[in-house]
């Protein structure tokens, strides 16, 4: 087609002295005055073999090329001159970059530059026979043979441009989030010697032997050998009190060898009790065979978690969402840490960072660390434990802004809102933002927000003790506002701790957080603290467990999955080389305490007496904590923040010598 171009420039030759040259760089107007008017031209002046203006064919042609490279690309930040030189260098073209101005008047496809040889053809024959121009040289190829082979070149050129462009699209499209390979993670071989038939028959006689010594009559009626312990399950005579045997724990397991034996009272489903004596050689459960099991692969749940095995070796899965917040106990060595690590791993190898989002908070600066950076973060690792504050109190408010949210499109819950919004983009709606207006007003050219869908946030927090210790109140406050109204919203709680103790796992947090996970604890009363009942002191450690389901009273003893540090680094350094970070600088800063703005403050909201309170103090006098307990009959902690916030706003003095406070004049 260039070539095509450039004879005819050489051969129309004087024709096109009367009109200006077209400059690199230069508009063309492609409008259809340029193609059905075209200029005037006086017949009588022209010279054999003269044309009627033919420029106006180039002019269509350039502004052609153009729009052809627009059509064909419509990401603008395509640069011209990269199409132009990948593809018309092989013509020999002279680089000539041109805008088209009416951009919505000609047809999207390609194929319009053929359409326009054609047009350009049809015209240029009108033109031809009305100037009665007949003959031509020899060496002067005829109009028509010259746009024929204008229309192949175009053809040529815009199969060239349509491959090359559908390659280069597909290389910047945005690749399709992958989930890790399971090959990431290590196939541990082992080889354990199970109890024969013999050895179990034997086990059995002995248990029975050692009960009726004390007195007590029971039949053991199976035993059921697992990766961690084996279970015999005994039948009882008559009359015999379960509580018996309970006491009779510690003279099994010297009688038995081992070192401790536990009694399950109640047995779902049978009437009888179990005894669950320790294996002489343990099985190593392994991360990858849990998430490898076909319960995990077929849970559609992105908050599926993969805890580990159960006494009789069935793989033990369990959806977060359900439960939906968890209170995680067990002593240095227990098996805490690495549990915690399963459950997160469990959920990068379930969900995409659309799916799950993630707050971690990390004391001690070495269990959670390892994470830093993976893109399921919303902020990095938090080790400040007044950011971790701050963190709690934006989740507090993200869960205010999204019930609000879903309460304006009338859905119930998260998934229900997620599932609106995927189905309007099935149909190729968008649905507006109604907490937008209440906000801000649109600004001129801002375009109105759509919704889209919203990620699940699972706050993890490695060290309870540690955080209660040094901002206590608050955060107990704000963990039972989450855990008491997050669910709906899609946020979920991890809680761990080492020390259950009931300063740590208060009445409050227990209350709302039903679903816990105990393992080997250095006594019966942190049993008692973290399950409501005896049995965590009895474990072994190294990844024994007892799981208590929300719903249920009856514990369920597992084995939790092991995970090597190797392991976790292959799939951190895998996401960290599949998409970096997008972190939310706002989380973690703080924000100031402002009664007046009406801004969400949770102080706000916990203080709701306030106004009273100030009046009280106005009317008697008496600026001091302990009255404005007993007039308003509330705790020590919450008249004392409503004194600092009246002398904030100076409405009472700072403590005097004796303590004491003064009503400020306030003319």
């Amino acid at each position: 087609m260039i070539r095509a171009l450039q004879a005819s420039e050489d051969n129309t030759g004087a024709s096109r002295q009367d009109v200006e040259p077209t400059s690199q760089g230069s508009e063309i107007d492609l409008s259809a005055q340029v193609w059905e008017e075209g200029e005037d031209t006086d017949s009588s002046k022209a010279k054999a073999p003269t044309y009627d203006e033919p420029d106006f064919m180039i002019k269509a042609l350039q502004a052609a090329k153009g729009k052809i490279i627009d059509s064909i690309s419509d990401d603008s930040s395509i640069a011209e001159e990269k199409i132009a030189g990948a593809e018309l260098s092989e013509h020999q073209s002279e680089e000539v970059e041109n805008e088209s101005s009416d951009t919505d008047t000609l047809p999207k496809k390609p194929d319009f530059m053929i359409s326009a040889l054609q047009a350009a053809k049809e015209k240029n024959a009108a033109s031809i026979v009305g100037n009665g121009v007949e003959k031509q040289t020899e060496n002067t190829p005829s109009y028509p043979s010259m746009f024929d082979q204008a229309e192949q070149t175009a053809a040529s050129i815009i199969s060239s441009f349509s491959e090359r462009f559908s390659r280069s699209f597909k290389a910047q499209e945005k690749p399709e989030y992958q989930l890790p390979a399971i090959n990431l993670l290590e196939e541990h071989q082992q080889s354990v010697l199970s109890y024969s038939v013999e050895e179990l028959d034997t086990m059995s006689r002995t248990v029975e032997r050692v009960l009726k010594d004390y007195k007590v009559i029971a039949e053991v009626a199976g035993a059921y050998p697992g990766p961690i312990i084996t279970r015999f399950e005994l039948s009882l005579a008559p009359g015999v009190k379960v509580s018996r045997v309970s006491g009779l724990a510690k003279d099994l397991a010297r009688a038995m060898l081992v070192t401790s034996v536990r009694v399950v009272e109640i047995i779902e489903g049978t009437p009888y009790i179990g005894l669950e004596i320790p294996n002489q050689e343990r099985e190593l459960v392994s991360f990858r065979e849990i998430i490898s099991s076909e319960q995990f692969q077929q849970a559609k749940s992105p908050l599926t978690l993969a805890l580990g095995k159960d006494v009789s070796g069935q793989t033990v899965v369990s959806d977060l969402a359900k439960m939906p917040h968890l209170l995680v106990a067990g002593t240095t060595g227990s098996g805490k840490s690495v549990a915690i690590n399963t459950m997160i791993l469990s959920m990068l190898y379930k969900a995409t960072p659309d799916q799950v989002r993630m707050i971690m908070v990390d004391p001690k600066m070495l269990e959670l660390s390892i994470y830093e950076g993976i893109p399921h973060l919303l902020t990095p690792v938090v080790t400040d434990m007044k950011e971790a504050q701050n963190a709690l109190r934006w989740a507090v408010a993200e869960m205010e802004r999204r019930y609000k949210l879903m309460s304006k499109v009338g859905v119930r819950n998260l998934a229900g809102y997620n599932q609106k919004v995927e189905d309007a983009a099935a149909r190729g709606e968008t649905i507006r933002d109604p907490l937008f207006q209440l906000i801000d007003p649109l600004a001129e050219g801002e375009t109105f927000p759509v919704l889209s869908t919203l990620p699940h946030i699972v706050i993890v927090i490695d060290e309870l003790a540690d955080m209660m210790m040094i901002v206590g109140k608050k955060v107990e406050e704000l963990i039972a506002r989450l855990a008491q109204k997050a669910r709906a919203a899609g946020i979920h709680l991890i809680l761990a701790t080492q020390r259950p103790s009931v300063d740590v796992l208060t009445g409050l947090i227990k209350a709302n957080v039903p679903t816990r996970i105990s393992f080997q604890v250095s006594s019966r009363i942190d049993s008692r603290t973290i399950l409501d009942q005896g049995g965590a002191e009895a474990l072994l450690g190294n990844g024994d467990m007892l799981f208590l389901p929300s719903g249920t009273s009856v514990p369920t003893r597992s084995h939790g999955a092991f995970v090597g540090d190797e392991e976790v680094h292959a799939v951190v350094d895998y996401l960290k080389s599949h998409g970096g970070a997008n972190y939310i600088a706002e989380i973690t800063q703080e924000e100031p305490a402002v009664n007046t703005t009406g801004a969400e403050n949770v102080q706000d909201e916990v203080d709701a007496l306030y106004d009273d309170a100030v009046s009280f103090v106005m009317e008697t006098g008496r600026a001091s904590i302990s009255s404005v307990q007993r007039r308003f009959k509330v705790g020590y902690n919450r008249a004392a923040r409503m004194i600092d916030q009246m002398e904030e706003e100076n409405i009472v003095s700072e403590p005097e010598g004796n303590g004491s406070r003064r009503v400020l004049d306030r003319e």
